[in-house]
């Protein structure tokens, strides 16, 4: 790789994350105003500098964080697949009374984008992906949101069998990958919601014929 190569990547590429309360609090505030400018503006009108300024932040403090809207669109990302792991931790892991079936629900819910506080994508964003992120950054995403499978399911202490890997994979590539193909046609909210809650009853009858068997 060509050193002019390696510098591009870099800067699509976040500097730091924020670790302090404060900073957390900016970085949120600059994420929060990408989203809006994009919404209002489009993709090719976003600015870091156009953020910074709209956000309140210093210009140099966002440079710390984000050398490029690139970087910042990468950061972003990064940071809507943490707050997803994070609400699948919240909502179908960690409630105690919970049954395997409330557990499964909220997951495939919150996978396919109709429950919770659902991050905002726009379908130029899968565009964008070879641009931005390198096929380990891919790679680490899924294995982290196929991983978060397995930690339901070492929740579900009334589920008498567990699904193989094989299985538990091919549910995820329907929800995940369904998710993707819906923001590329741009599909309907309401519709969205039809076509996730027919995957719940699938992976509820997977799993459940399982322990019938």
């Amino acid at each position: 790789m060509t050193s002019k190569n390696s510098s591009a990547q870099s800067r699509n590429k976040p500097l730091k994350r924020p670790t302090q309360g404060r900073a957390k609090m900016t970085v949120q505030a600059i994420f929060d105003t990408y989203v809006r400018i994009w919404q209002r503006d489009g993709w090719e009108r976003v600015t870091t500098r156009a953020v910074a300024l709209e956000a309140g932040v210093a210009v140099g403090t966002l440079y710390d964080y984000f050398p490029s809207k690139q970087a910042l669109h990468s950061g972003y990302v990064r940071h809507c697949i943490e707050r997803l792991l994070l609400t699948v931790e919240q909502q179908a892991i960690e409630p105690p009374e919970l049954t395997w079936q409330e557990r499964i629900g909220r997951l495939v819910r919150l996978l396919g984008g109709v429950a919770g506080d659902a991050a905002w994508f726009h379908p130029q964003m899968l565009e964008l992906e070879p641009v931005i992120a390198e096929q380990k950054h891919q790679q680490r995403a899924y294995l982290e949101l196929l991983g978060i499978w397995q930690r339901v399911l070492a929740a579900c202490s009334d589920l008498p069998q567990l699904p193989s890997a094989e299985r538990i994979e091919a549910l995820h590539l329907m929800i995940w990958g369904a998710r993707r193909y819906a923001l590329l046609v741009q599909l309907p909210g309401e519709r969205l919601s039809e076509l996730v809650a027919e995957q719940e009853q699938v992976c509820l009858q997977a799993f459940a014929q399982l322990s019938a068997d």
